[in-house]
């Protein structure tokens, strides 16, 4: 064989193995997926004005900037975990006070956080990097970003808890209660885009914050979970909570409930009532935990709700809610119960409803009592009344973003939490 058939040959080799490698690249581009339906209202209007009023809108331009500078995978990891964690930071900044406000966009609002998280998502869902990238590597990176940018990897708990160092505390010493709190975006948006919700807007509010009760001080810690059915099937409130359970001395799931009220849920069920999530996706079922052959219908309360609802908390009326619906013992046909389950009976509606709000604090509650604390630790469920704008602005067709009743109303709704769980953390 000739040199120069010797050099033919290898070019063609490497022209072959060359398009046989061209297409995983060519692949992987093409398999970024598309916007799913909650980041595609992302192109809508209020949206838009939200995150320029809010100065959040230029956080997504350098997030942009930095993902397509990533050369590798480890690099684009390192600006999701970076860029998610500064998100939630500024976030709880903006609401506290701290910082530049960025816009004429009142500080208590949580509807920047949950529309730049969504801009962020979109981004690397439909990233064409210059590497290869594979689905599993792209859901790890939005996962690593919905984890970080919703305070979930940042719970910071101090060491001498009330519960934790009792025994060794010098007498008289106070010592400092640790408080958990979630909260939940904005749901319900295609019905109005511009809802805010005021669970969310707690969390901002509160994250790292020392009250002071009639038993000390204590530290509230917070966290913010999807309003989507598949997260919580994978697991993501056990993920976030149960390292969180074992030391906290309280725990309150918050979410938006009914005009005008707050509750304190007595019951929550196990079961899924089917109504669309953010996706747009409906599920109906029992709620899927782990170890199922164990499961209960119900799971109970363990918040002092008594005296949350005796305590002049604020100017909305707090309720012990007790009412459930289910399926009595030997039974078909739903029944509601005003106080409560009967012995024996299938869960179809908590005293929260059968949407991911009973979901989140039946699998807090379930937790809580799979890991041996339901005699030591007080938890449970606070639905807070619902945003309403202010009179004149509620037509979502042409109303304003924001108005003054819209902003007084969250404000006191995030005030009145804190003295929820004033009472509570001094009762427990």
């Amino acid at each position: 064989m000739t040199t120069s058939l010797r050099v033919r040959i290898g070019v063609l080799g490497l022209t072959l193995l060359a398009g046989l490698a061209a297409p995983t690249t060519t692949a992987a581009a093409k398999a970024a997926p598309s916007p799913t339906t909650e980041e595609q209202r992302l192109d809508r209007a209020v949206p838009r004005e939200i995150l320029r009023r809010s100065g959040f809108d230029s956080l997504t331009g350098e997030f942009t900037r930095a993902l397509g500078s990533a050369g590798s995978y480890a690099q684009a990891r390192r600006v999701v975990v970076r860029d998610g964690s500064g998100l939630w930071q500024r976030a709880v900044s903006r609401a506290q006070g701290r910082g530049p406000a960025g816009g004429d966009l009142s500080r208590d609002d949580d509807r920047p956080l949950y529309w730049a998280r969504l801009s962020m998502t979109r981004e690397v869902r439909t990233w064409e990097p210059g590497f290869g990238l594979s689905e599993a590597q792209r859901a790890a990176l939005i996962d690593e970003l919905e984890r970080t940018s919703r305070g979930q990897t940042t719970v910071r708990l101090p060491q001498d808890s009330a519960q934790g160092s009792a025994q060794g505390s010098p007498q008289g010493r106070k010592t400092t209660k640790r408080i958990l709190v979630t909260g939940f975006d904005p749901f319900t948006l295609d019905r109005d885009i511009r809802i805010s919700n005021p669970s969310g807007a707690t969390a901002l509010a509160l994250d790292g914050t020392v009250i002071e009760t009639a038993d000390g001080p204590a530290r509230i810690e917070t966290v913010v979970f999807p309003v989507r059915w598949r997260d919580f099937t994978d697991g993501t409130v056990e993920r976030t909570l149960r390292p969180c359970l074992k030391k906290v001395d309280l725990f309150t799931t918050v979410s938006q409930g009914r005009v005008g009220r707050f509750d304190v849920e007595r019951t929550n069920g196990a079961w899924r009532g089917g109504f669309a999530d953010n996706d747009g996706i409906g599920v109906t079922g029992t709620v899927p935990v782990s170890d199922p052959a164990s499961q209960p219908q119900w799971t109970t309360t363990t918040l002092p709700y008594a005296k949350i609802v005796a305590a002049d908390t604020g100017r909305f009326p707090v309720y012990d809610n007790t009412e459930v619906t289910e399926i009595p013992a030997g039974g078909t046909a739903p029944v509601v119960r005003p106080d409560g389950p009967t012995p024996g009976s299938t869960a179809r509606k908590g005293g929260g409803g059968d949407y991911l709000s009973n979901e989140i604090a039946y699998r807090a509650t379930l937790l809580r009592d799979r890991l041996g604390r339901h005699d030591v630790l007080p938890g449970g469920h606070v639905h807070t009344p619902v945003l309403e704008f202010g009179a004149g602005n509620t037509d979502p067709a042409t109303g304003t973003v924001t108005d003054p009743g819209f902003v007084r109303n969250r404000l006191d709704i995030i005030a009145q939490v804190r003295s929820i769980l004033k009472v509570a953390a001094a009762a427990g």
